[in-house]
């Protein structure tokens, strides 16, 4: 499985959190130093690697569209 965006962000100055937030039993988190990128609720079922995968997709997506599925 290649997570290249993912690998990217953790390379330079972005940063990745998978866990509970609050509420939320599972989620992902990706940040760069400026602004946070995407917010995924890991859906019911999902596995981690779907999960990760979903990540690596949003944060491709977040230099034009911005996903926060945690803060709507």
């Amino acid at each position: 499985m290649r997570l290249k965006n993912i690998g990217f962000l953790i390379e330079g100055n972005g940063q990745v959190t998978l866990g509970r937030i609050g509420p939320i039993r599972c989620a992902a988190v990706a940040v760069d130093e400026d602004q946070q990128l995407a917010a995924l609720v890991r859906r019911r079922g999902e596995s981690l690697k779907n999960l990760l995968l979903r990540l690596d997709t949003a944060i491709e997506a977040a230099w034009e569209n911005f996903l926060d599925e945690i803060n709507g």
